[in-house]
């Protein structure tokens, strides 16, 4: 019996034994040297088996001396490698106001090991606090002035408009008497843009059209007008200088530009032009049908060669031209 109750005694004993060789409590700081009133940190940590009890020290608001504690953290819990063992730290913000060399004492751990309340300590350690060097040798000196604060964008924007403005102003001044010396007005209207050559040609084929002159005898006026009707076309669409150049001049160089007629447009342009020449040069005498066919070969040729209009305007186009072209014939 007494074996059996020696046995189980050493048995505690070791156990015992085994779990203050894992327990283990450090004190440390993140800095060992301070300037005076400076702040710094003291962790206080544990590491122990997960079925031991552990409970913090008490530290109080004067740690020793003047050191002062400020403030203090949670306690922060982590699993080491071990997945026995476990670490817990706790951190405290201290302080001092005195210069010197301070020992911080142990902190003692309060253990419950299956029951078994027992202390551990963790290690001490030391603080050095210094104060700033003073240099005596030169002796007291001038207090120095407060820097100037840089400008900031804000303050120098107001600055900037004024001089922008400034500058617009001075700068329509000088436009103004500009535009005054030459008569010219201060603000001018943007030109209108540019007719497409083809609606300016068809205009001006309406308007012969109405006009009928060729039905008052002035035949020559009629097909002069619409030759010089066709030459601006030209000139306006193809970049050939049709109005200097004679008729067989202007049809050679549709010639050695191929691609730029097709056969029927070709066809209708030269017959057009020679038909005026006969009758301004040669005082030939036209048919009625001959009239009306020039006319006829003039919209023709403008329709069948003028520059696509956009997408959107393509069927309403298309309809009026037809329209054009059916109403030609000369009554």
């Amino acid at each position: 019996m007494k074996l059996k109750l020696a046995i189980i005694l050493a048995a505690v004993l070791f156990a015992g034994s085994v779990n203050a060789q894992q327990i283990k409590a450090t004190a440390s700081l993140d800095s060992t040297n301070i300037l005076l009133g400076d702040q710094v940190k003291l962790f206080l940590e544990i590491d122990h088996p997960k079925n031991v009890d552990v409970q913090f020290p008490a530290v109080p608001d004067t740690i020793v001396d003047l050191i002062e504690l400020i403030s203090l953290s949670g306690v922060d819990t982590f699993e080491l490698d071990d997945e026995s063992l476990m670490k817990q730290i706790q951190a405290y913000t201290i302080t001092c106001f005195d210069s010197g060399s301070y020992r911080i004492p142990p902190f003692w751990f309060k253990i419950d090991v299956d029951g078994t309340i027992d202390s551990i300590p963790s290690n001490g350690v030391t603080l050095n606090v210094y104060t700033m060097e003073i240099d005596t040798t030169r002796g007291p000196t001038d207090i120095k002035m407060p820097y100037d604060a840089p400008l900031t964008l804000k303050e120098v924007t107001p600055y900037i408009l004024g001089v922008i403005l400034i500058g617009a102003i001075i700068f329509f001044l000088l436009y103004s008497i500009k535009r005054k010396k030459k008569n010219q007005p201060i603000f001018a209207r943007p030109p209108k843009p540019k007719e497409p050559p083809h609606i300016v040609a068809i205009r001006e084929l309406d308007r012969i059209k109405a006009e009928k002159v060729w039905q008052k005898g002035k035949t020559k006026q009629y097909y002069s007008e619409v030759t010089n009707t066709l030459r601006n076309y030209i000139e306006d669409r193809f970049g050939i200088r049709a109005l200097e150049q004679t008729s067989d001049e202007t049809i050679e160089s549709f010639r050695a530009q191929k691609g730029l007629l097709n056969d029927k447009s070709f066809a209708d342009l030269s017959q057009t032009l020679k038909l005026a020449d006969l009758v301004k040069f040669a005082k030939y005498q036209p048919l009625p049908d001959d009239d009306n066919m020039a006319l006829v070969n003039a919209y023709f040729f403008i329709n069948d060669t003028k520059k696509e209009e956009p997408k959107k305007q393509e069927e309403k186009g298309k309809d009026e031209d037809d329209k054009d072209v059916e109403e030609v014939t000369i009554k």
